[in-house]
């Protein structure tokens, strides 16, 4: 059951700065996904309870709203600094909601206070521009200006970041906000309001509600009430809220799945290449939406990399404490969908080269821990290589050449996310250009987006909107043109 230094349980939504249970009363399970015990109960909330955080918000947004930005930005800088004063104990809350190590949940962390940080200081510069008109003594300028209620749902796969990407960008325009906490981390969610609220936040700004995706997230998204939306996760799932915002016409920003390319060249510095392909594939246990699951490498040294690989892979230690490499995934639906595609794919004639089970020993058993998992003879078009999985699985791909591998990281439904590894600055750069995602890095991995970078991708991983960065800013706020006509003769 829950820590009590930690969170209560069962866990309450946050509405107008009060926490009250579901209106049903319901409650549903979060288990730890390390050693799959029960770790607290939430609010199993639905419509009437979306209903109240909606008005709670629309109530309080006005108010919000007609503060300065400025003003705005120094009570989120306050949010901010005590998010920071305790990080030790939402680190804490985040290693036991998604098994993670304490080590890797307090980097997490430690990125929601520098991007909370940023924003809080996009107070300052929430920019409009002035520019000339084609008509004698009239000035044009554009400004700023907030929608209402936004309307916020996240994953649990980085719980805490997840929750600062959306919830300050949104804030620091003015809007209020309704976040639909990922039921997999309802803990994270409401000490990030608790920490919120205590530091100064108005009532009613920010609401938390708990639950089920079609009982609490659904209502959020046909709610009319809610002016933008903004949602990270699957696509299959992005596609149906895209319908339902769409028919409203209301905002809407989708940050989805991705089948991101590793490309290991033929004069590829080898022992960085292996280390970025192994922290790409598995760290945060592959649940990651810029994960690498295909690591496509040029014929010439593929034997030699594969065997590199699979030895390392091997060598990964499994577990939740700070000396191990990867954790459980979140939860045994998930767990058990990802063994089913790796059986799949193996029937149709993929080999496994290592992991591809569920982890059974006497450690491991109780929890949702998947072995790290490499592949090879997976075809192209194959649904592994075309759906994502979001486990710890990566499929190695042979190629001839550059342009080979180039076709082949461009033939995906995603493009979210890419890497290349070379020393040639032309193919470096080359692929920078040509590779069709949002995101391109040179011998790295195929994550770690900055505070003030855009994020986002193409085709299936997204609509084309960019969080965070300052291009999150165009998300949650509407431009809006002034023409001032003046009278010279009346001056």
């Amino acid at each position: 059951m829950a820590p009590a230094d930690l969170f209560c349980d069962p866990i309450p939504n946050w509405i107008d700065g009060r926490e009250q249970p579901a209106l049903s009363g319901a409650w549903f399970e979060k288990l730890n996904p390390a050693d799959g015990r029960l770790l607290c109960r939430a609010a199993r909330s639905g419509s009437g309870d979306v209903e109240q955080a909606v008005a709670a918000g629309r109530k309080t947004q006005l108010n919000w709203a007609a503060l300065p930005s400025v003003r705005r930005g120094m009570i989120l800088y306050g949010v901010v600094t005590a998010l920071q004063r305790e990080r030790a104990k939402v680190a804490r809350v985040v290693a036991l909601e998604t098994g993670k190590s304490y080590a890797s949940a307090m980097g997490e962390t430690d990125g929601a206070v520098e991007l909370g940080f940023f924003f809080a200081g996009e107070g300052q510069r929430l920019y409009g521009r002035t520019t000339t008109s084609g008509t004698p003594d009239r000035y044009a300028m554009t400004v700023r200006q907030p929608l209402g209620v936004a309307g916020l749902i996240v994953a649990a796969n980085t719980p805490i970041a997840n929750v600062a990407w959306k919830v300050f960008p949104a804030l620091i325009c003015g809007n209020a906000a309704v976040l639909k906490a990922a039921e997999d981390a309802p803990a994270t969610a409401w000490l990030f309001a608790k920490i919120a609220h205590e530091a100064g936040l108005p009532p009613g700004v920010l609401n938390v509600i708990h639950g089920y995706g079609e009982e609490a997230g659904a209502p959020l998204v046909a709610h009319p009430g809610v002016d933008v939306l903004s949602f990270t996760g699957s696509t299959a799932v992005g596609r149906r809220i895209g319908a339902i915002a769409g028919g409203r016409l209301a905002k809407l920003s989708l940050e989805l799945g991705g089948k991101n390319p590793l490309v290991v060249c033929d004069d590829a510095d080898l022992e960085n290449a292996s280390k970025w392909v192994l922290l790409s594939a598995f760290s945060n246990a592959g649940q990651r939406c810029a994960a690498a699951s295909r690591i496509i490498v040029f014929e010439s040294i593929y034997e030699k990399f594969r065997d590199m690989l699979v030895e390392r892979a091997g060598n990964l230690k499994v577990g939740s404490l700070d000396d191990d490499d990867l954790g459980p995934v979140i939860n045994k639906k998930q767990l058990d969908s990802m063994i089913r595609a790796i059986e799949g794919s193996v029937q149709r004639g993929a080999k496994v080269l290592t992991g591809g089970h569920r982890l059974m020993d006497a450690e491991h058993k109780k929890g949702f821990y998947t072995a790290p998992t490499l592949l090879e003879q997976v075809d192209p078009g194959d649904e592994l290589s075309m759906t994502e999985l979001f486990g710890p699985i990566a499929c190695l791909y042979r190629v001839k050449d550059f342009a080979a591998a180039l076709s082949m990281a461009n033939d995906s439904p995603y493009g979210l996310t890419a890497c290349i590894h070379t020393r040639s600055l032309d193919r470096a750069v080359h692929f920078s250009q040509k590779v069709q995602a949002g995101v391109a890095v040179v011998n790295a991995g195929t994550y770690g987006s900055e505070p003030h970078m855009p994020f986002g991708g193409l085709k299936q991983s997204g609509n084309g909107s960019r969080e965070p960065g300052t291009e999150a800013l165009d998300v949650y706020s509407t431009l809006k043109d002034i023409y001032v006509n003046v009278n010279p003769a009346s001056a």
